[in-house]
């Protein structure tokens, strides 16, 4: 599993505003939208493109374009909804589906309560959505669904990593025969007892979407 730290002053610059517990859920909405963005960049340098020739004004050239099957940006609920038009604005021809993943807060076991995917995602790259790689099970529980379905290159969006998060995601998927990238802004210090990353950012859903 490779994963990358998205080393730039921007990137840090907009993480250290949602760290803040004083900003509030529009700024972060509008803060978390523009980091993705940025996050979009690094994570789909290996998408798949196919190379075409056009016509310009002057001339013909050689360039490229995404090729088929498109990628399938799928965030998981409810937080990652939060991240999906910072992707979409960076990849608009690709296609979107929905995982929603419960974290039981006692267990931290991760369960699906609903899907909207394809049933057949042969040949697919997919870009997952998790705000918070924290303990590392709901994303390992999506990545595993989304291999079962076909897909056969997968790459996790994330603002931000715990360590104890990124080594339970590659003993969970130590045996899958894809390649899983991890694109992240920082990777923190710990989980506390509670699971949460600190010093982390708090409940990414709650401060996207409010209390629930």
């Amino acid at each position: 599993m490779r994963v990358h730290v998205a080393d730039h002053p921007l990137v840090a610059h907009k993480l250290t505003t949602l760290r803040d517990e004083n900003t509030d859920s529009p700024t972060f909405r509008r803060l978390a939208d523009e980091l993705v963005t940025l996050l979009a960049y690094e994570a789909t340098r290996d998408v798949r493109v196919q190379q075409v020739e056009v016509r310009t004004p002057v001339a013909t050239a050689t360039g490229v374009r995404l090729s088929s099957p498109k990628p399938l940006v799928v965030p998981i609920l409810r937080a990652g909804l939060g991240m999906l038009d910072g992707m979409v604005r960076l990849l608009p021809t690709a296609e979107v589906g929905f995982l929603g993943m419960v974290r039981d807060e006692q267990t931290l076991t991760a369960t699906t309560y609903a899907t909207r995917l394809p049933e057949d995602l042969s040949g697919r790259q997919c870009y997952v959505l998790d705000p918070m790689l924290a303990t590392g099970g709901t994303l390992a529980a999506a990545i595993r669904f989304l291999v079962d379905r076909g897909a056969d290159d997968i790459t996790a969006i994330c603002l931000l990593s715990a360590p104890e998060g990124i080594a339970h995601l590659e003993a969970e998927l130590d045996d899958l025969h894809v390649p899983v990238s991890v694109v992240t802004a920082a990777v923190d210090d710990k989980l506390n007892e509670l699971g949460y990353i600190v010093p982390g950012l708090g409940d990414a859903g709650d401060r996207l979407y409010g209390v629930v």
